[in-house]
C-alpha cells in the first residue's frame, strides 16, 4: 500500500504520539464531517497490527457537547481512542470517564488534512520539552498578568491550580489532549479573573477575527460584555444559550507548537507558538469547578506575559525560548 502525506501523518499519531503497543486496542470515533481522517486513522492501526475499531456517530451541534451514552461506554473499552470529529468531545465527560479507566486518549476537534499533515509533521520532542517546562512555571505562579497590542490587559488568579501539559506525547494510561497539539494551560480559579482580552486571532465557533476582533471585558471571573461588531454578536449569542456559567474564565493556555498557523481552526491556532488563548465555559476537565457543555477559546496575538510579575514572553517571543527547552530535556 503506497501511503499518502494523511496515511503518514495517521501511523504518527498512532505509533508516536500515543505510542500504542502491539497488544493494545484502537477505537476511532468520527462524524459524517471528518469520516476521511477517521477512516485513515482506523485502516492505518488495522496496518499497524491493531484490533480496531471504527464508529461514525452524528456531530454534536456544540464543542463539549456529549456523544450517546453507548458511545461513552466504548470509550472505557479500548487501550487507545482516537476522535477525529468536527465539534470536540475533549471536555465532555465521556472523555473524561474513559480517562479516569485509564484509557489513553486523543481529540482531534475540527481537524482538517493540511492541519493533521502540517501540525503532526513537527518535532514533538521540542514540543514537549518546551511544553513541560511552561507547566512546571506554572504550577509555582499565583498571578499570571496578560497585555497586547490589541487592548488585553487582564491579570489571572492560578493558586494552587496544576498546569496541564498538551505535549503529544500521550503514552501513560490515562493520558489524553488534542492532537496536533502543544499548549501548557491551566483553570484560574473562579471569580478572580479581572480585566479585558481581545480576541485578534480566532474565536472558537466563529473563525478568524476580523478587524480589531472581539473585546471582552472580565469581573470576577466572568464575560460580563463581550463587543466588537457582527463577530461579538455572534458569541453573545451563544453565550446567551447556557447561562452565567458559560461565561466563565475557565482557561489560560500558551501555544508552543511552532509548525502550527492560524487559520480559523481553533485546535490548530491555540497551539501556535507566540499565542496566548482564554477560553470561556467549562474547565471542569482542567481541574476547575464549572461543568457546562460549552468550552470556548480566543487566541491573542503577540502578548506580552508576566507570571508572578516575571516577563517570560514580550509581543509574543519567548525571553528565552531556547533555555527553557534545554532545562526540560
Amino acid at each position: 500500500m503506497k501511503l499518502t502525506q494523511l496515511d503518514k501523518a495517521s501511523i504518527i499519531a498512532i505509533r508516536d504520539c500515543m505510542g500504542t503497543q502491539p497488544n493494545e486496542t484502537v477505537l476511532v470515533i468520527t462524524d459524517e464531517f471528518k469520516k476521511k481522517i477517521g477512516y485513515s486513522l482506523y485502516r492505518n492501526a488495522l496496518q499497524l497490527g491493531h484490533e480496531a475499531l471504527f464508529v461514525e456517530m452524528k456531530s454534536r451541534e456544540m464543542h463539549g457537547e456529549e456523544p450517546q451514552q453507548q458511545i461513552a461506554e466504548l470509550m472505557k473499552m479500548f487501550d487507545v481512542v482516537l476522535c477525529p470529529t468536527e465539534k470536540s468531545l475533549t471536555h465532555t465527560s465521556a472523555r473524561r470517564n474513559a480517562s479516569a479507566s485509564g484509557v489513553r486518549v486523543a481529540t482531534f476537534p475540527g481537524i482538517t488534512e493540511e492541519i493533521m499533515i502540517r501540525g503532526l509533521n513537527a518535532d514533538y520532542r521540542k514540543i514537549a520539552a518546551l511544553t513541560i517546562k511552561l507547566k512546571e512555571i506554572l504550577d509555582k505562579t499565583n498571578i499570571i498578568h496578560i497585555t497586547a497590542p490589541g487592548g488585553t490587559d487582564i491579570t489571572m488568579d492560578i493558586t494552587g491550580r496544576d498546569a496541564l501539559p498538551s505535549k503529544g506525547l500521550f503514552h501513560k494510561k490515562g493520558e489524553s489532549g488534542n492532537l496536533p497539539t502543544g499548549e501548557a494551560y491551566v483553570a484560574p480559579l473562579e471569580g478572580k479573573s479581572n480585566g479585558v482580552f481581545v480576541v485578534d486571532g480566532s474565536m472558537a465557533g466563529i473563525g478568524v477575527m476580523k478587524g480589531k476582533g472581539i473585546r471582552i471585558e472580565v469581573k470576577d471571573g466572568l464575560a460580563v460584555n463581550v463587543s466588537g461588531g457582527i463577530q461579538a454578536r455572534k458569541l453573545n449569542s451563544i453565550l446567551e444559550k447556557y447561562g452565567e456559567p458559560a461565561r466563565n474564565i475557565a482557561e489560560f493556555g500558551i501555544g508552543t507548537n511552532n509548525k502550527a498557523k492560524l487559520s480559523g481552526n481553533l485546535l490548530e491556532d491555540e497551539k501556535v507558538m507566540g499565542t496566548i488563548h482564554i477560553a470561556l465555559g467549562d474547565n471542569k476537565s482542567m481541574g476547575g469547578n464549572v461543568a457546562i457543555p460549552i468550552h470556548l477559546d480566543g487566541v491573542v496575538k503577540k502578548p506580552t506575559l508576566f507570571l508572578d510579575g516575571k516577563m517570560i514572553m514580550k509581543n509574543g517571543r519567548f525571553i528565552n525560548q531556547s533555555a527553557l527547552q534545554e532545562e526540560a530535556l
